[in-house]
């Protein structure tokens, strides 16, 4: 059995002017209710599926291989037209586009990175198109679609790159001893962790925000994972993670999944603290990051 795909990595788009997607669900956790930036900034990318072009493969015959160049400027031109506001939308209207016009490609994978610019606050009484932005280098939003001729089959959306800290309500105690355990036990620690977040619809037709009641908007996700991440006192950053999938499934009725990928990052004392004092110094661990995932279905 032979395998193959093709496609185009990284195309960026920034698209401006872009109209607000208002109705988002009213999550308790989460002021966002809109999405109004004005700006739709992606790396986009896409990859064809099946077996049409494999003569170009075997050999190397390409009257069916659409050029990554034209893929390309595909997307591009589709950049100019499309008048939505989320990734997934994008990806969707633009895989619709690719198969509508080149029936040599059977199926597609296409997905999204957002660019990370942030609204700064400018002055009173400015025009509302005067926007100012800054890219952060931080957590963003992903988004991955999968299209065949009879239509949508995959939607999975993401926000990624966290970095989240916080100096007291976390433990990690009564683990597994023997004589290969150092590390102590630890009652009341900062916690710094990486963290990924992911989540899948029950219908992959809610993700291009048809029904923007049913759109899962990564801010809105954010800000549910680090109010839990803020209020739960957890025993173990699996504990921590488990407690954020149940809230997220319960805020958002339309997922059937939602998934975790962390690292442990959290710093040591340093040497000579005590650890009955309020004022306490911590410093980076020893470079190797304990993993922690989950896969929470309803």
């Amino acid at each position: 059995m032979t395998r193959i795909s093709y496609g185009k990595l990284e195309v960026p788009v920034q698209l401006v002017g872009v109209p607000p997607l208002r109705g988002l669900p009213a999550i308790p956790e989460s002021p966002v209710r809109a999405l109004e930036s004005g700006l739709l900034a992606l790396d986009v990318s896409m990859e064809v599926l099946g077996q049409g072009f494999l003569a170009a493969y075997t050999e190397g015959d390409n009257r069916n291989v659409v050029a990554t160049d034209t893929m390309k400027n595909v997307i591009l031109r589709h950049a100019l037209e499309y008048d939505g506001a989320t990734p997934e939308g994008f990806l969707d209207t633009l895989g619709q586009r690719f198969l509508g016009t080149y029936p040599e490609m059977e199926g597609l994978r296409l997905w999204a990175r957002e660019q990370p610019f942030a609204a700064v606050p400018i002055g009173a009484g400015a025009e509302r198109s005067d926007r100012l932005f800054s890219l952060g280098g931080g957590d963003h939003a992903v988004a991955e679609l999968e299209l065949a001729r009879d239509g949508l089959v995959a939607a999975r959306s993401g926000q990624v790159g966290l970095r989240l800290l916080k100096t007291t309500g976390s433990a990690f105690t009564k683990f597994a001893r023997d004589d290969a355990t150092t590390l102590p036990e630890r009652a009341d620690r900062p916690l710094f962790i990486h963290l990924d977040v992911q989540w899948r619809y029950a219908d992959p037709a809610d993700a291009p925000a048809g029904d923007p009641a049913r759109y899962v908007a990564p801010a809105q996700v954010r800000d549910v994972v680090c109010a839990v991440f803020h209020e739960f006192v957890s025993e173990s950053i699996q504990h921590l993670v488990h407690e954020m999938g149940q809230r997220l499934l319960e805020r958002f009725p339309g997922l059937a999944e939602v998934s975790f990928a962390g690292e442990n990052h959290t710093h040591d004392p340093v040497p000579g603290s005590d650890a009955a004092s309020e004022r306490k110094a911590y410093t980076a661990a020893f470079p190797a990051w304990g993993l922690i995932t989950l896969v929470l279905s309803r």
